[in-house]
């Protein structure tokens, strides 16, 4: 009897490691959400600046798997309790947005708040996010002003291919009109895998 009770337990729990299950932890006053489908991991926080209309979440990807994975902000979407559908921006757009609407002020307040929550964070080491896109784009230029628009545009996830054993992150912006992203829950649609996170 207590074997069959052992077997049962065992197969409740390979079951749930089989279909990923909702983690849940808090680090530097962010709440985190991670879920693994296949060895992808996909983890996210609300980011508490908001820019313009946009809500922005923090989200970091990591390739577990043997294969090359690809992941892009489109691929977010907050579904809200009463069934209405939010899509992520595109990072063109977050970009565009932030060279022609965004202030000096708006940006440093982004980046500040985005580098705060992404290196407290232990468990994930981007190999090809934000601080290799930041360096890149703070290298090529000399104006304070096109820094400061260049360093914003490093921090939008963007359309990436992860080969196996890498990771990346970004933000990924929500029009928002002015209503934060609660009341709802984050779904990720990849060509192969749907990541379902829980109500917020």
């Amino acid at each position: 009897m207590v074997a069959r009770a052992r077997l049962g337990a065992l197969g409740v729990m390979y079951c749930l490691l089989a279909l990923g299950q909702v983690i849940e932890f808090d680090n530097r006053g962010l709440h985190y959400q991670t879920l693994t489908r296949r060895g992808i991991t996909v983890m996210f926080a609300h980011m508490p600046t908001h820019l313009r209309e946009f809500s922005i979440l923090q989200v970091a990807v990591s390739n577990g798997s043997q294969t090359p994975y690809s992941i892009r902000p489109e691929d977010f979407r907050f579904v809200r309790a009463d069934g209405t559908v939010i899509y992520a921006a595109s990072a063109d757009e977050v970009v565009n947005m932030l060279l022609q609407k965004g202030s000096r002020n708006d940006v440093v307040r982004l980046v500040t708040a985005y580098e705060s929550g992404l290196y407290g964070i232990q468990r994930v080491i981007p190999t090809n996010g934000f601080e290799t896109r930041r360096q890149a784009a703070l290298a090529e230029v000399q104006s304070a002003k096109l820094k400061a628009a260049a360093a914003a545009s490093a921090l939008a996830l963007v359309q990436t291919r992860l080969p196996g054993g890498e990771s990346t992150d970004g933000a990924v912006f929500f029009s928002h009109d002015g209503k934060p992203l609660t009341g709802g829950h984050l779904v990720v649609q990849t060509n192969t895998d749907t990541f379902e996170f829980k109500d917020e």
